[in-house]
């Protein structure tokens, strides 16, 4: 007998985005009676195309998980400590406002600059930003992704395509070289169309070589995986632009002479020749037989040669450049990395013929330079002392055979863009657009100074952030020149304790600032160091617009700009309120709404009838509304959003394609760094510091980091990190269904070590063993494997959670960090980037 169902009083399908990692899918949510039942891809969407990953559907645990925090908590237990029990007590929403409230106005009386906020809500970082800006706070501090995944990354794709990030034209691209990243293969930014993309390029025929230390997801489907030692890809990248360069001869003149900086005539002193009147740099005339500025019209300039210039001898950068790598010679490179010398000649010569200099491409009735190869490289080449280095030896890679951003290269996804592209500084380089900023222009270099805050970004003159030093201003803020101390610390969207450094050191942190205040979903191991709790709502509950529009988004193979908009499918659970909305309430009761709402007009640009009023309290949903209106129309606020989902508009081929139309010349030589790194040395000097600025040269090198300095034979292996393709930083681990597919999977949870060194050391798999560093040792499961290095160890992810608060997570595989020795002499000095690399030893438990 067929039975009849009631049909649901509500059943709809609400447009949104997706916040399981950094990608922003637009995705759809269907609520049924008030419930989300099931989520699915945005089919309208030109990012998400209808698609959606494993984290992508499991949100839906998060929502309903029985563990969010479901009202405002505080402190009782005074002592605080890693897995000390803070002894929570329920509070009012009242109560916990007017207590925070309290102690920042205290705070901004006192000195404002004793706020530190910390936190890594990428949705809505300009809030945070905004309001540090208009409490009076240099301490503005993101979190801790900003320790490994971006400092090299962003500072090298801002100098040399103007772009926060960096994805390869999967259209035309023959032959890709990924080198410590997984790009495509559902690991890493904009995962899901750019898996489709690989797809297509891979169905296709393009080629894809992977160096990396072990085969993971991308090096298990690529054509070839070359095992590489950790920490050595700038050896790598300069040896096999040796090859390209001094023995095979391949490169792309044209491309050198017009849109780099390779034609600028050095002095022996490492600085540009100037024209006396000007100032600006010089470039040698070969049919002329004289120098000339570099905006002259010069039908062929010199690219290699010596010169001289009023007594002075002088050469072309990209002569110099070409000289430099001839010290990389392949069987040098391969003492250095282990990579064989006649592996490294063959992938030159590869990625050299497949670079085809000198072909052209018509699409859409205009002819392109067709240059269909790629250098990509992720967090594996750039999270080490040095990485900074290394980013930039592997970007040259690109650089010398023309193949930035034009057809078949790589291409900056955000270089061009509907608010403006990149301009033209006083040396002709490339300045990126003020839109494509989060943070600080690598280029030109600030001015280095005393630090004001306790990241001290004013030592890092070139950085776009610098992160991992916020730890030593907080613990020794007299030695760098800071004459206060954090009083409150705003903390939101970040778990620090498990994603930074030595949970030890980071615990000595949160304990130096007297007073915290946690934004947070779950009951994490960094909230048990808070004094107040806010319950955090969840993505699918809280109205965020245009999370894509400033930072990562814009995924190049789409052919549309898109904005779409995070809106709330269901009311927030047990009364939960959105940070931004709090933060909101936050600034009216301080009574800085005036600043606030003057500088958030300036910074998102809001126009004419649409700039929030400053004299007056503003709603949330007021905000977004005429942040919407400001920027498409006063036809497409917050009431079309909701209904539409995104605002999407075509794209044009120059600005997927902009090299060809652009005057600005991106760098292959960094004067900057040069001076900058002697101007700092000054400050350091006043300071006292003992501050290492080798990496501020002009030409990239490499360096060993510190783990390839250790000389006790105990600790005889390297740890690395790795990413997989169902997890998201400390995000995702308290998910049931993410839990679970981790513990099914055959080395998510488990430390992947060599068969060999397995073998020579006694262990078998399943074993439970201690992987040891000088800062502290985990213990887990071992996976014996041929997809490793030999003299590496591997972990995923950052697991091993132990905060009562996620008891899903609670004691899941091996917490990475605990192993990585803390401190400045551990960060990069050039990008602030931390290093990830350690020596260990592992042994039985």
């Amino acid at each position: 007998m067929k039975v009849s169902r009631p049909k649901p009083a509500d059943d709809r399908w609400v447009p949104t985005i997706c916040y399981m990692c950094y990608s922003h899918c637009s995705v759809k949510a269907q609520r049924v009676n008030g419930t989300v039942v099931e989520i699915a891809g945005d089919p309208d969407s030109p990012h998400s195309q209808g698609k959606v990953c494993a984290k992508g559907r499991a949100g839906i645990m998060g929502l309903y998980d029985p563990y969010r925090p479901t009202c405002p908590l505080r402190r009782t237990n005074p002592e605080k400590g890693i897995g000390v029990d803070p002894k929570w007590q329920e509070i009012t929403w009242e109560e916990a406002l007017d207590t925070v409230v309290e102690k920042l106005k205290q705070v901004k009386k006192e000195d404002p600059r004793g706020l530190l906020d910390l936190g890594h809500d990428f949705q809505m970082a300009v809030c945070r930003s905004v309001f540090a800006s208009a409490f009076g706070t240099p301490n503005h501090v993101v979190g801790t992704p900003g320790y490994f995944c971006g400092p090299a990354l962003h500072l090298v794709h801002y100098l040399v395509e103007g772009a926060f990030q960096v994805e390869p034209d999967f259209d035309y691209c023959n032959y890709l070289l990924m080198v410590g990243g997984q790009e495509g293969f559902m690991v890493s930014l904009n995962s899901v169309p750019l898996a489709g993309k690989m797809a297509e390029a891979r169905s296709r025929g393009m080629r894809v070589v992977v160096v990396d230390p072990m085969c993971g997801v991308a090096a298990a489907k690529a054509n070839e995986w070359i095992a590489i030692r950790p920490g050595t890809d700038a050896a790598f990248a300069l040896g096999l632009l040796n090859v390209l360069l001094n023995e095979l001869g391949i490169y792309d003149q044209p491309f050198l002479k017009r849109y780099t900086n390779g034609p600028y005539l050095v002095g022996e002193d490492g600085y540009y020749m100037r024209e006396r009147e000007s100032g600006k740099p010089l470039v040698w005339d070969k049919q002329e037989g004289r120098a000339r500025p570099y905006d002259a019209r010069v039908k062929d300039v010199a690219l290699e040669g010596s010169f001289e210039l009023e007594g002075r001898s002088c050469f072309p950068a990209f002569g110099l450049f070409k000289e430099h790598v001839k010290s990389y010679k392949p069987e040098e490179v391969a003492r250095i990395t282990t990579v064989p010398a006649d592996t490294l000649r063959r992938v030159a010569h590869e990625f050299g013929e497949a670079a085809r200099i000198g072909s052209r491409i018509v699409i859409d009735g205009m002819e392109f330079p067709l240059r269909p190869v790629a250098c990509i490289w992720r967090r594996g080449a750039g999270a080490h002392k040095h990485g900074g280095m290394a980013g930039l030896a592997l970007e040259m890679i690109n650089a010398v055979v023309g193949a930035i951003d034009v057809p078949g290269g790589l291409l900056g996804n955000r270089t061009m863009m509907p608010f403006g592209g990149p301009k033209e500084g006083v040396d002709g380089i490339l300045i990126p657009s003020d839109f494509a900023l989060t943070e600080h222009r690598p280029y030109p270099a600030r001015n280095a100074q005393v630090p004001e805050g306790m990241a001290m970004l004013d030592l890092f003159p070139v950085a776009y952030g610098a992160q991992p030093s916020f730890e030593e201003g907080v613990l020794n803020p007299s030695k760098y020149g800071l004459d206060y101390r954090p009083k409150l610390l705003l903390h939101m969207h970040s778990n620090v304790l498990m994603t930074a450094s030595s949970p030890r050191r980071m615990a000595q942190v949160l304990k130096a600032v007297p007073f915290m205040v946690s934004f947070s979903t779950y009951l994490t191991e960094t909230t048990e160091f808070a004094d107040i709790v806010f319950p955090d709502t969840h993505y699918l509950e809280r109205l965020i617009p245009f999370p894509n529009s400033r930072t990562n988004g814009y995924t190049l193979g789409t052919g549309y700009w898109y904005w779409p908009l995070q809106q709330p499918v269901v009311e927030p659970i047990n009364g939960a309120r959105s940070w931004t909305e709090v933060l909101l309430d936050i600034v009216h009761r301080l009574g800085i709404g005036r600043d606030f709402y003057v500088m958030f007009n300036s910074t998102l640009r809001l126009k004419g009838e649409y700039k929030l009023d400053p004299e007056k309290e503003h709603s949330w949903e007021e905000v977004v509304d005429s942040w919407a209106r400001s920027w498409f129309g006063p036809e497409h606020g917050l009431s079309w959003f909701k209904e539409h989902g995104l605002y999407k508009k075509e794209k044009k081929t120059e600005d997927r394609y902009p090299r060809t139309f652009m005057t600005p010349r991106l760098p292959i030589y960094f004067e900057q760094f040069k001076r900058a790194g002697e101007e700092l040395k000054q400050v350091t000097d006043k300071l006292d510091l003992a501050w290492d600025i080798s990496d501020y040269r002009p030409l990239p090198d490499w360096l060993p980091c510190d783990a390839h300095e250790e000389r006790r034979s105990e600790y005889d292996l390297f740890v690395i990190n790795y990413k997989l393709p169902f997890h998201t930083f400390s995000i995702t681990p308290e998910n049931p269904w993410l839990n679970e597919l981790a513990q099914h999977h055959p080395y998510a949870y488990k430390i992947m070590i060599n068969t060999e060194v397995a073998r020579r050391k006694g262990i078998v798999d399943g074993e439970i063993i201690w992987v040891e560093s000088t800062e502290g040792k985990v213990k887990g499961q071992a996976k014996p494997t041929e997809m490793i290095h030999p003299e590496v160890v591997a972990i995923a992810g950052a697991f091993g959670n132990w905060a009562k608060g996620m008891p899903v997570a609670r004691g899941q595989g091996v917490h990475f960090n605990t192993l990585l020795p803390a401190g400045l002499d551990q960060v990069d000095k050039l990008c602030a980037a931390l290093d990830c690399c350690a020596k260990v030893k592992i042994y039985r438990a």
